[in-house]
């Protein structure tokens, strides 16, 4: 698994670990020292004496590109603020089929319903289930009522 942080900083990982190395401390201790495995260190050393500094350069980021790239992904998320009815649709509710429309209308990219809930999360978006309510609920009257007549009911009385 890949750790976190962007190529650059991962890039700067390896090249402090050989020069740790190059200071005198054991692999062991580096991967210590930099929260890695030793092997790794062991492999980032004899890339660097077979190939140099670019042995320790930054990779591709494996895996399939997205679909989306960065502009289209803020487009769909201006998008979804503006709210499900903007977009044609009877109610506020996004859900991920309704998600999946809109990106198959405006960017024209399939996305199967079941990845749009990933695709949200990497865009910084949670589930939510709007609680269901009446329209014609009055909170100040419910407000009230639990202040007046909620204590006269109650078995045991407030202290």
């Amino acid at each position: 698994m890949r750790p976190p942080g962007n190529q650059q900083e991962l890039e700067r990982r390896r090249l402090r670990a050989i020069c740790l190395l190059h200071e005198g401390h054991a692999p062991v201790e580096v991967a210590r020292i930099i929260g890695c495995d030793r092997r790794s260190v062991r492999r980032w050393n004899a890339s660097y004496r077979k190939r140099g500094k670019r042995g320790l350069q930054a990779q591709p980021v494996p895996g399939r590109p997205l679909k989306l790239d960065a502009s289209n992904r803020k487009a769909l998320e201006r998008a979804l603020l503006q709210g499900a009815q903007a977009w044609g649709f009877p109610t506020d509710l996004w859900t991920c089929p309704r998600v999946a429309k809109l990106i198959q209308d405006r960017f024209g990219v399939q996305y199967h319903v079941d990845h749009i809930g990933r695709l949200l999360r990497a865009l910084g978006w949670s589930l939510q289930k709007p609680q269901r309510r009446a329209v014609e609920r009055d909170e100040k009257a419910i407000q009230r009522w639990i202040q007046k007549e909620w204590p006269k009911i109650k078995k045991t009385p407030p202290a």
